[in-house]
């Protein structure tokens, strides 16, 4: 029996700081965090050492994807690299195993270019530990619930650079399946790749049944995930972590946050899943209340 190996995408990336704070992300070196996760006495999860990256994407123009957010993430385990998307000028959704155990966030906001720090409309706010909130029932041996919050201290002003993305209207229950989705993210193109990129990349995918995804991981897909196909090789990976999946209608409708694939490679076209956002829309407005709005 073949027993895959299921990884976060992109749980934790170490980052080594180079002169003025500045991040040497052509030579990113990786982290391995936990040795083997237990999802049961079949399966485990390991945690890749391989850096982050969207492969096989394109690279995205300024203005693209105004949702989009990077979080470079320090803890007691060093700099990590995730992702995230705005939903309203004040919050923003990551994955769970990106905000476990994080003291504080830089938060990416406008970026295209993330090592521009004079690129015209990006900016960097930082997060403290207070205003990062992973969800309560977040289990990291069987990845699930794996969704957090962050809570910029104070609204950004809106812009063609900073714009949030818009969440499914409460009560939809649609499976997506056959729809086309765009994922986008930071980092390595290729599995060959030796260095994270500086730019900004992006797929657009068909969703698949959640059934058929759920084949390839030995039944540990659930109704509260969302799974594309990878085929053509074009995949989210490590580094890619929380960051968006969104309905390519051009309604930008956030469906999914990233969360795990497979340990092999991101281009052996396993399906990559995501967090579905419709089965956490209470527990999303529970946290943020009227300051979403």
């Amino acid at each position: 029996m073949i027993v895959p190996l299921l990884i976060p995408i992109g749980f934790l990336v170490h980052f080594s700081g180079a002169e003025n704070e500045d991040v040497d992300w052509a030579n990113v070196p990786s982290q391995n965090v936990d040795d083997r996760i237990k999802i049961n006495p079949d399966i485990k999860l390991i945690v890749s050492s391989e850096e982050g990256r969207i492969t096989n994407g394109k690279i995205a123009e300024p203005k693209q994807f105004p949702y989009q957010v990077g979080l470079l993430l320090n803890s007691d385990r060093g700099k990590s690299w995730c992702g995230g998307t705005l939903i309203s000028d004040q919050w923003i959704v990551s994955a769970a195993h990106c905000a476990e155990g994080v003291k504080s966030a830089d938060v990416y906001l406008g970026a295209t270019n993330r090592t521009d720090r004079s690129e015209v409309g990006q900016q960097i706010v930082k997060v403290e530990k207070d205003n990062i909130f992973v969800h309560e029932a977040w289990d990291s041996e069987r990845l699930l619930n794996d969704i957090s919050l962050l809570k910029l201290p104070s609204p950004v002003e809106l812009s063609d650079y900073i714009r949030p993305a818009k969440l499914p209207e409460s009560g939809d229950t649609a499976s997506y399946q056959g729809q086309k989705a765009i994922a986008s993210g930071w980092g390595r193109d290729s599995d060959t790749a030796r260095g994270a990129s500086e730019m900004l990349r992006w797929i657009e995918v068909p969703i698949m049944a959640n059934n058929f995804c759920s084949v390839y991981y030995m039944g540990n897909v659930k109704d509260s995930n969302v799974c594309i196909n990878t085929r053509g090789r074009k995949s989210t990976c490590n580094g890619d972590s929380g960051g968006p999946l969104v309905l390519a209608d051009g309604s930008e409708t956030l469906i999914g946050a990233t969360s795990f694939g497979i340990v092999f490679g991101c281009e052996i076209q396993f399906p990559g899943v995501f967090t579905r956002i419709t089965s956490y829309l209470d527990w999303i407005n529970q946290k943020t209340g009227d300051s979403r709005h």
